[in-house]
C-alpha cells in the first residue's frame, strides 16, 4: 500500500466517523444507514442491553426513537487513531456528547463523556462502520431529563 493511499484511507475513515455524529446530530437517519455503517454491526452501546450484532436498520430506528424527545444533540469527536490493515480498520475516538431538553425541570442537559472502537471496512461504496463500541467515562448533568 502507497504512502498515499494510506493518508487518503486515514482521511476517508476519519471521514465516515465525523458522518457518523454530524449524521446523528442532524438526524439523518437515512444517510447513517446509506453512508455510515455496513447492514450489519457489531454492536454496543455501552449502557446495557444487547451486545453483538445488529442490523443498522434497528440501530438507527433505537436512536430515532430514543433521541425525538430531545431538542438538541450534540456529539464533539476527536482523539482519532486509525490501526490501518489493509481494507480493515479500527478506529479509537474520544467524544464528548451533549443531550438539551428545554422542558426538563431539573436541568436542560445532560452530558456523556467517552471512547469508541470503532471497525471500518472498505466497501464498494467506501469506508463504512461495522462495529461500534462505546465506553462511557462520565455523566455529567441531568442524568433523565426529567
Amino acid at each position: 500500500m502507497s504512502e498515499i493511499a494510506t493518508v487518503a484511507d486515514r482521511l476517508d475513515i476519519v471521514e465516515v466517523i465525523t458522518k457518523l455524529f454530524v449524521y446523528t446530530d442532524q438526524r439523518r437517519w437515512e444517510g447513517l444507514l446509506g453512508e455510515v455503517f455496513t447492514p450489519t454491526v457489531d454492536f454496543d452501546g455501552g449502557f446495557g442491553g444487547p451486545v453483538g450484532n445488529r442490523a443498522a436498520a434497528d440501530i438507527v430506528e433505537d436512536w430515532r426513537t430514543g433521541l425525538a424527545e430531545l431538542d438538541e444533540v450534540h456529539h464533539q469527536s476527536g482523539n482519532h487513531l486509525i490501526d490501518l490493515r489493509g481494507d480493515v480498520a479500527i478506529a479509537h475516538a474520544d467524544a464528548i456528547a451533549v443531550h438539551v431538553k428545554n422542558s426538563a425541570a431539573n436541568g436542560k442537559t445532560r452530558t456523556f463523556v467517552g471512547s469508541y472502537s470503532l471497525g471500518t471496512v472498505r466497501t464498494p461504496n467506501g469506508w463504512r462502520i461495522d462495529r461500534f463500541h462505546y465506553y462511557l467515562k462520565v455523566v455529567d448533568g441531568n442524568g433523565d431529563l426529567t
